[in-house]
């Protein structure tokens, strides 16, 4: 039983910092304007999915991209909404973005895609996952430092008179309260004052 909670609670971490570290590049990516196709939490099959409304495709002056106004060779092409999937294996996740390199963009989507934007933006997206990391790290150790970390009182057990503890004084049921003037309230404080 312990062994499968342990597990969980991996699989629940990785999945936190997984979704984190994702959500990161996908936030820098709709700040500018790049289109989302997947943002994904784990890998192999997908076992479950929600589409997101569809993107605004009219505006692309502004993003100073030449775009050819020829029709579309493909009829009827239309930017569908991020999908947002868990998937099976939560060890991973990805978010896969519109990129020419990877398959057709019609000419009304190119303002859109990640590989027309200037390198500046390209290097903030990918960055944006560890710096996301990071920003988590720092925001647990300071709940850890203001609301604490417990721990278990040092007190002592049953100890036998012909050990060095017990050939030092110390009885069972005493509690530690200072060594060599050092308050450590803890039995891992305890340790290390000791080791």
């Amino acid at each position: 039983m312990e062994f499968i909670q342990t597990v969980l609670a991996l699989i629940v971490t990785i999945s936190i910092l997984v979704t984190i570290h994702e959500f990161g590049h996908y936030w820098v990516a709709r700040l500018f304007n790049v289109h989302v196709i997947r943002f994904s939490v784990g890998f192999g099959k997908i076992i479950f999915s929600r589409r997101g409304p569809s993107p605004n495709i009219s505006d692309h002056s502004r993003e100073g991209v030449a775009v050819s106004r020829q029709p579309s060779t493909r009829a009827n092409e239309k930017l569908e909404g991020t999908e947002f999937a868990v998937a099976a294996i939560p060890l991973g996740g990805y978010v896969k973005f519109l990129d020419e390199r990877e398959t057709y963009v019609p000419d009304d989507q190119l303002h859109m895609a990640f590989n027309r934007k200037p390198v500046w933006q390209r290097i903030a997206i990918v960055a944006a996952g560890p710096i996301a990391n990071f920003l988590l790290a720092i925001a647990a150790y300071w709940m850890l430092f203001v609301t604490g970390v417990s721990g278990v009182v040092p007190m002592l057990g049953d100890i036998d008179e012909n050990s060095p503890a017990g050939q030092a004084g110390l009885r069972g049921g005493e509690e530690i309260v200072a060594i060599d003037g050092a308050v450590p309230p803890t039995w891992s404080q305890v340790n290390m004052r000791l080791f």
